[in-house]
């Protein structure tokens, strides 16, 4: 007598993963459940340190301190100018990371949005937004030198 054998998918690790144990894994593991949680945790964690961030400009610009000399006003305000074009660049930044999360939500993540192939586990460590793996990158930057945005 045969006997029903249900199949078993690999369970995800109780604890998160490094990035060791990452690039240990095998390529046919790419974008499993478990690296799928991991990037997904690493993204929320920038999330939270870009709001964090975006917090404290706002605080910290509210904060108005009258001074008498005008060079130490104009110091102020370089130094406020400066912090604004920063938060402007991590709000961009922002964008990309709940656009990550989306694409994570969606099962699209670590996929090239060129050739649908993997970005490679290396390049989303190191860049957890990135949308194109190396090759396509390299493509649109020399396209982007040698003709312009």
């Amino acid at each position: 007598m045969a006997t029903k054998t249900t199949k078993t998918t690999p369970a995800v690790p109780a604890l998160p993963l490094t990035e060791e144990q990452i690039l240990k894994m095998d390529d046919k593991d790419y974008m499993n459940e478990a690296q799928l949680a991991f990037f997904k945790a690493r993204l929320e964690h920038l999330r939270k340190d870009l709001q964090k961030n975006a917090d404290e400009t706002t605080e910290h610009l509210r904060e108005t301190v009258l001074v008498p000399d005008p060079a130490d006003r104009a110091t102020i305000e370089e130094e406020h100018a400066l912090e604004l074009r920063t938060r402007d660049r991590e709000r961009k930044l922002l964008k990309k990371v709940e656009q990550s999360i989306a694409a994570i939500d969606a099962g699209d993540y670590g996929w090239c949005e060129e050739t649908g192939e993997p970005i490679g586990i290396p390049r989303l460590l190191a860049r957890p937004t990135a949308t194109l793996s190396l090759e396509a990158q390299q493509r649109r930057e020399l396209k982007q030198k040698l003709y312009g945005d």
